[in-house]
């Protein structure tokens, strides 16, 4: 028996050295190794991730702003401050050390707030208390810039990677984007021939000037310069040929581009003439860059207009009338974007007005997807029903509905052909040694939306003069919409291939399920207990108000044992309705009662069951004779 002992006690002790010696030595040579085992991969960064990490060169500090104790008040948002931390410390982790992370709890009144704030990471009082919690991310790089995200919304926890790996970029690239903007509109400051006054630059062109570096393009323009980080065409009409080949040219080296096109474009001056107002009726406002958007995999018909009777907005054609729904003015809501798109999330409402619609050219290679859609209550109605029109009450007429929901606008992307086949168009000289692309050197990122109207300053904001200051204040999406589009267009390849992806909280799937079972079940019943029961009060408040109404009446004693029964029934069915209503959760706590035991009592009872088992077995083992049987 000693010496049995003795080789148990020696044998443990030997298998505790080789796990520790085990240990430190994965602990070494598997540093870095990370296997990533959600259901969702919320731990793997993308691709395009990766590589931005690995284009730093100068480093970078992120300071993580979690008010964890303030958090714990918040089940849902305590969890998502675990995951914002942990991805936070995967990227460090795959950095090199170029990004040096700092996750800071600010304390009331301490200096870590002064700092949040400074950096531009707000506070959300919390509690009755109204205590400050702060949940952002800020960022400085070696020339003092600084970026920050004010606080991690929930709700955008899809973009999470992008949102964080945007900052990085920006951090790492401090130069402003260059955008090179040719429009066929009068966006910008100038004399207005109408009015003889000058004119105000349009809200969304004065934000971009602000935001990027704006080069205005000319009309005749034939060079893209090489360090354009977005091509920005609006109303592209009448391009010269050696326009639309420089254009196509950018195109195939891996161009950013942002398009908008229209067939009716409102604030188009063709036509324009003071003494004769009626004059641009007539003209044609449509733009369709067709060449270029077919060699780019985009399809856009500018004859037609997109109605929709499930998006229209009331309009008042002429002063004093009353409001008439406008089938070709549209107020887009969130059933109109793409959820899974950093361009459209979190915007609340776009407008629109005599939209177009795009579909992708059949056979083409690149990736087609639709960033805002009509509704399915919509129908594709000729634009001279627009051009002309008096009365926004006549689209009604005839008006049917194909059940389809027509894309208004949509990323492209992928490798592209050229719009010259044949090579470069008459007039235009290649410098030496220079070969025109016949096809893309990198894949195109394009932006294109089938409306010009939707950047007017009527459709998304109310402009007005404080005190010789324009002040513009937006109570629609538009800009919004156009600013994601330039700042997702703007950053690399790289940055624009990092996509939403499933979020951290997951729904409870099942008991979801048999809430919605249970709601079908009970609520009929739910609904008639509820009729019974107000029809039984209203029995009863007006025998009860027959006595209190009139001193003289007298209430007869059927009256009165009415009165009673009446009372009596009103407790059975409110007795009723509480049973029926305690049903709707039944379910599910016969669910979470399951789930407790199993947890509890079936999981430990099993494993115990199997010890005991593998004890026993272990038992017979040692009384067996050695070669023999028991």
């Amino acid at each position: 028996m000693m010496k049995r002992s003795t080789l148990g006690g020696a044998a443990l002790l030997a298998v505790a050295l080789l796990f520790v010696g085990l240990t430190v030595f994965f602990n070494y040579a598997l540093r870095g190794w990370r296997v990533d085992l959600t259901q969702n991969h919320l731990y793997t960064i993308a691709p395009g991730t990766e590589r931005i990490l690995k284009s730093i060169h100068e480093p970078i500090n992120l300071y993580f702003f979690f008010s964890e104790k303030t958090a714990a008040q918040l089940p849902q948002l305590k969890g998502y401050g675990v995951r914002v931390r942990e991805f936070l410390e995967e990227l460090a982790a795959r950095s090199n050390g170029m990004l040096r992370l700092h996750v800071i709890d600010p304390q009331p009144f301490s200096e870590d707030e002064d700092r949040a704030a400074e950096l531009g990471v707000r506070g959300a009082p919390v509690g009755a208390a109204g205590t400050q919690l702060y949940f952002g991310l800020a960022g400085t790089n070696s020339t003092d810039g600084h970026k920050a995200i004010e606080f991690f919304d929930p709700n955008k926890e899809q973009f999470l990677e992008y949102d964080v790996v945007q900052l990085i970029y920006q951090l790492a690239n401090p130069r402003k984007p260059v955008l090179a903007w040719l429009s066929g509109l009068p966006m910008g400051p100038g004399f207005d021939q109408m009015t003889g006054q000058m004119r105000e630059p349009w809200a969304i062109y004065g934000q971009a000037e602000q935001l990027f570096d704006l080069r205005p393009l000319e009309a005749n323009t034939t060079k893209i310069d090489p360090d354009v980080n977005v091509l920005v065409l609006v109303h592209p009409k009448n391009l010269s040929p050696a326009t639309q080949f420089a254009i196509d040219q950018y195109a195939l080296r891996g161009g950013h581009i942002l398009v908008f096109v229209d067939p009716l474009a409102e604030a188009d001056p063709s036509g324009n003439d003071p003494q004769n107002p009626m004059a641009a009726m007539g003209a044609d406002k449509s733009s369709h860059l067709g060449e270029l958007l077919t060699a780019w995999g985009v399809k856009f018909d500018a004859s037609q207009v997109v109605a929709d009777r499930g998006h229209a907005l009331s309009v008042s054609m002429h002063q004093g009338e009353p409001p008439v729904e406008h089938l070709g003015v549209l107020g887009l809501d969130k059933s109109s974007f793409a959820a899974d798109d950093v361009i459209t999330s979190g915007l609340s409402n776009v407008n629109v007005a005599m939209a177009g619609y795009l579909e992708p050219v059949k056979g083409a290679s690149v990736r087609f997807e639709p960033l805002l859609q009509s509704s399915n209550d919509a129908e594709l109605l000729p634009v001279e029903r627009f051009r002309m029109l008096f009365d926004p009450g006549s689209l009604r007429d005839g008006f049917k509905p194909t059940g389809v929901r027509y894309t208004i606008a949509a990323r492209v992307t992928g490798d592209v052909h050229t719009a010259f086949p044949s090579g470069p168009p008459a007039g235009v000289t290649l410098p030496a040694g220079v070969t025109a692309l016949k096809a893309s050197t990198h894949p195109l990122s394009l932006v294109v939306v089938a409306d010009t109207d939707l950047l007017s300053d009527y459709l998304w904001v109310h402009a007005q003069d404080f005190f010789g200051q324009r002040l513009v204040q937006a109570w629609a999406s538009n800009g919004d919409l156009v600013l994601n589009a330039l700042d997702n267009l703007a950053g690399s390849d790289d940055l624009i291939s990092v996509r939403g992806r499933a979020t951290f909280t997951r729904p409870f799937e099942r008991v979801e399920k048999l809430r919605r079972a249970a709601d079908d079940r009970f609520r009929d019943k739910e609904q008639e207990l509820e009729k019974e029961l107000q029809a039984t009060e209203q029995k009863l408040t007006a025998l009860q108000s027959k006595g209190e109404g009139d001193q003289n009446a007298i209430i007869t004693p059927d009256e009165q044992q009415e009165i009673e029964h009446f009372g009596q029934e009103k407790l059975r069915i409110r007795k009723e309705l509480r049973a029926v209503r305690a049903g709707l959760d039944a379910d599910i706590s016969r669910l979470g009662t399951e789930i407790k035991i199993i947890d509890i009592v079936v999981i430990p009872a099993a494993f115990a069951l199997l010890a005991l088992g593998i004890a026993a077995w272990r038992r017979r083992a040692r009384r067996r004779p050695a070669g023999g049987t028991p």
